[in-house]
């Protein structure tokens, strides 16, 4: 008897959730379907349910840092293929999600059943991208880029956490209240961070960290 497959819906939006849920529904029969809502709990997830069948991450979520939370699970989950459904649909951005190891980059302004082909190809170990995107896959990501992601992809989930809110203008103190945990606990952390992404401050750091940012999508209005 085959198990029913798994799939994580990382996204904020409460409505594009539902509409992720029903492409899901529609491409895969009897799935059972987790949702997060921002990059924690989908670490959280993805830690709960390793045996997930994929994620679809959205990159604009609270805690993320452009490609970092797509650079952070492929990294910590290597066997869970993750599928970047975003509102961003420049060619380059695209790019990088794959070169950063997505496995697809779906558009939020794919129709249904074209978000549901996607779901479906990945599942069945192929790559998918949109088709104005397959015509042309120019390498856009430095060797540069490339080992600071591997250097992501390197820390823990804790690490991970205590970078982002770096990012974020928090102080170790700050950041030691939110964690419950130590501000020497902190420290170590940040000197751990330090020294596997290369960098000598909290600033260089930051600033590498941002190396993975990608501009939000516009809205109307």
């Amino acid at each position: 008897m085959q198990l029913a497959q798994k799939i994580i819906i990382a996204d904020d939006h409460p409505l594009f959730r539902a509409a992720l849920k029903q492409a899901v529904s529609q491409a895969v029969s009897g799935v059972e379907i987790i949702e997060a809502d921002t990059l924690e709990s989908v670490q959280n997830a993805v830690e709960e349910h390793g045996d997930a069948d994929l994620v679809l991450l959205d990159i604009h979520m609270p805690g993320a840092q452009g490609f970092s939370g797509l650079v952070f699970l492929r990294g910590q989950h290597p066997g869970v293929p993750v599928i970047v459904v975003s509102g961003s649909e420049e060619t380059h951005v695209m790019k990088r999600a794959i070169d950063y190891g997505a496995s697809g980059f779906i558009p939020k302004s794919s129709p249904l059943e074209t978000i549901s082909e996607a779901i479906v190809a990945v599942l069945q170990g192929d790559e998918w991208l949109p088709e104005e995107l397959e015509e042309s896959m120019d390498d856009l990501v430095t060797d540069e880029d490339q080992k600071f992601a591997e250097a992501i992809a390197s820390l823990t989930p804790q690490q991970f956490r205590v970078l982002t809110m770096l990012t974020e203008g928090l102080l170790n103190k700050q950041i030691a209240y939110d964690l419950n945990v130590s501000e020497a606990t902190i420290k170590a952390h940040v000197t751990a961070i330090l020294r596997k992404l290369g960098v000598h401050s909290r600033t260089q750091a930051v600033i590498a960290a941002q190396r993975l940012g990608v501009e939000p999508p516009k809205t109307e209005g």
